[in-house]
């Protein structure tokens, strides 16, 4: 069955908007500016997530020992590294922590996700090729790239409530990721959270 992540929570309004249709994951975002927030913050959303959404921490090119301290307080229950984090990075971060790491990969080549699935992490996240962007574009990509992968992976790239069970069908990802698609006016809408669930649990 496919999983549905709803990425990029900033405000209390947004957890309880999850937490009333339970989405397998949520994504807080230490990176960037549009949903970028601080660790406090992170921290009181977390302390208002249902027990059963797992929260992943969305980071780029972050010092692993900054990660660490998140993750060890308790507010991250996996991490997501969406910059050029390398192997020898992955496994420093191994190190630190002991949650499952996602790697995410910004689709330009079949061979690029055949080499980043020879990772040290447990998923990969395949994501849309933006130049100087680190995700959240919003725009999709050629769903055919994908090859078949033994890691399972999370899909995202300009994901909605119009394409989504299309791309599970095409795709057949572990895992749907959706930022921008559950949003209206740059705000986290409850309606499309819930309709976006909805769809991922009928199609998966």
């Amino acid at each position: 069955m496919t999983r549905i992540k709803i990425c990029g929570l900033k405000r209390p309004e947004d957890v309880a908007a999850v937490n009333a249709v339970l989405p397998d994951y949520i994504g807080f975002v230490f990176a960037g500016e549009k949903r970028r927030i601080s660790r406090e913050t992170a921290r009181q959303l977390k302390a208002l997530l249902d027990p059963r959404i797992a929260s992943v921490g969305v980071f780029v090119n972050e010092a692993p020992e900054n990660i660490a301290a998140i993750v060890n307080d308790g507010t991250l229950d996996l991490v997501q590294l969406h910059g050029d984090e390398d192997g020898a990075y992955i496994q420093w971060l191994r190190q630190l922590v002991d949650v499952p790491l996602i790697k995410a990969v910004r689709v330009q080549t079949r061979e690029q996700i055949l080499e980043a699935e020879q990772l040290p992490c447990d998923y990969l996240l395949l994501d849309t090729f933006v130049k100087n962007a680190y995700g959240g574009s919003g725009k999709t990509f050629n769903l055919g790239l994908i090859p078949a992968l033994s890691k399972p992976f999370f899909l995202a790239g300009g994901l909605n409530g119009d394409n989504v069970a299309a791309a599970i069908a095409a795709g057949h990802p572990w895992c749907v990721d959706i930022s921008s698609g559950a949003e209206t006016d740059g705000y986290k809408d409850p309606e499309k959270i819930r309709r976006l669930t909805e769809i991922v649990r009928i199609q998966g």
